[in-house]
């Protein structure tokens, strides 16, 4: 019987050529020294550059990684809820590939865990988050009005920043919540939130050092824009009072 992983790291990629070296090589100087086991589980979401093949050199440096590589485009929600069902690991994290909040996180979050949280996210809005990099001020200024309009749609008055990229889980509530999720695009982490909630795990919230990288594919229309994600979390409202997330 093949030994379950302490730890599973999945990393969402999509145009990431340009990047998600420099996230790796982090990675493997961080896990260097670590005695547990873990995988690593990168998914390509259709790009069009060379990440998958980037990702793929890796292979040799970096222990027990995989690159799924989806030949269409999806959307982050959907390729973070392949990942967290591919994976294995008796604790999952996801973080992203350009590494705006850096894989080292792990040091504070794990520990969340022996206190008896099974979801532990990453906030840059409460006590002790450090935004190093900002983004443009409309991007923050639509970020902070989302925010609220989640708060208020979903109830989760508790949770300033749900959007947050750095997101970890037990296996156990991973594949409870990622079987239920159904927004491929950037509104599944309030899904995915609210779902940890609704099925009675113990959330716990930890603050982020985030810096803001060039490149992002957050727009204002379009399949990735706010209004997508406005749609989606009217969407996930309506969801929740019909019962169709089958949470009995």
């Amino acid at each position: 019987m093949e030994q379950k992983p302490y730890l599973s790291v999945i990393i969402p990629a999509y145009k990431e050529g340009k990047r998600i070296s420099d996230n790796l090589e982090e990675c493997i100087k961080y896990f260097s020294d670590k005695t547990y086991e873990y995988e690593f589980v990168i998914v390509v979401d259709g790009s069009p550059d060379d990440t998958a093949e980037i990702a793929r050199s890796y292979k040799d440096k970096l222990k027990n990684l995989r690159v799924i590589e989806n030949k269409e485009n999806h959307g982050k929600g959907y390729v973070v809820r392949q990942g967290l069902l591919e994976s294995k690991g008796e604790y999952r994290l996801f973080f992203d590939a350009d590494g705006s909040t850096a894989i080292n996180h792990l040091d504070a979050f794990l520990p969340e865990f022996e206190k008896g949280y099974d979801v532990v996210i990453g906030s840059r809005d409460i006590e002790g988050s450090f935004i190093q990099v900002h983004q443009a001020k409309y991007k923050e200024v639509m970020g902070d009005m989302g925010n609220w309009a989640i708060r208020i749609l979903l109830g989760l008055w508790q949770y300033p920043d749900t959007q947050c990229g750095f997101k970890m889980m037990t296996g156990k509530a991973a594949d409870e919540i990622a079987k239920r999720m159904v927004v491929d695009r950037f509104g599944f982490d309030f899904e995915l939130v609210i779902l940890a909630k609704k099925l009675g795990f113990k959330i716990e919230q930890m603050p982020v050092r985030w810096l803001n990288e060039d490149g992002s594919t957050v727009k204002l229309t379009g399949p990735n824009g706010y209004f997508q994600v406005l749609r989606d979390l009217c969407k996930t409202r309506m969801r929740l009072w019909s019962g169709a997330y089958k949470i009995k």
